[in-house]
């Protein structure tokens, strides 16, 4: 790309782990990155029930403040069933696509080709590209199943980065926690500024 400004997809599934995607998102938007954002049916009520709010309310947030030195954020909503939305044809580049937090069925239906929405899409145009793809999975303990499933999407080039946090820095609190996985997934982005803004969802 010639272009300086980085342009990253962030999916949300129905799996348990919505902060993961909240910090996510500010640390992008913190580091200026232009943001695009797709969640499932049961991402956006996972988020609603484990956050408190809905998504609308944190990216308002971010778009508001969560932008480098508290300035406008960059984000743009795209529907799941939106097959003519930018984010699906390759010849919209981006640095990287991750879906966090990822179910096992979403990783299972990329695995096996198909796509019946916008992420399922979004995922296979990562892989085709030779983008940045990566998938955070949340689910224990694994099946067989989904085992397999992961191996196929890792010998297609995704990275399986598991929400499995440190410990070793004796995170003080949750957002601390969470936070070590965010800058995993940033690592991968190649995004060296860990800037990192925002109120944690765990909070009222």
């Amino acid at each position: 790309m010639t272009s300086m400004v980085k342009r990253c997809l962030v999916c949300i599934t129905g799996a348990s782990g919505a902060i993961y995607s909240i910090r996510l998102l500010c640390a992008l938007a913190a580091n200026g990155v232009r943001i695009h954002v797709v969640t499932s049916e049961h991402g956006a009520r996972v988020l609603l029930e484990e956050t408190g709010r809905p998504l609308g309310y944190w990216l308002g947030r971010l778009q508001s403040q969560g932008g480098p030195e508290g300035r406008h954020a960059f984000i743009t909503m795209h529907e799941n069933n939106d097959f003519s939305a930018a984010i699906s044809s390759g010849s919209f580049r981006l640095h990287g696509t991750v879906i966090v937090p990822c179910s096992m069925g979403t990783l299972s239906t990329i695995a096996s080709g198909n796509c019946s929405n916008l992420i399922h899409r979004a995922g296979a145009v990562a892989l085709k590209e030779g983008w940045p793809f990566i998938v955070v999975p949340r689910e224990t303990p694994l099946s067989l199943i989904s085992l397999r499933a992961m191996t196929q999407l890792k010998e297609a080039g995704a990275v399986i980065l598991p929400a499995s946090p440190s410990f070793c820095g004796k995170p003080p609190d949750i957002q601390s926690l969470v936070d070590t996985v965010v800058y995993r997934i940033l690592d991968h982005l190649d995004i060296v500024d860990k800037a990192m803004t925002g109120e944690d969802p765990g909070k009222p």
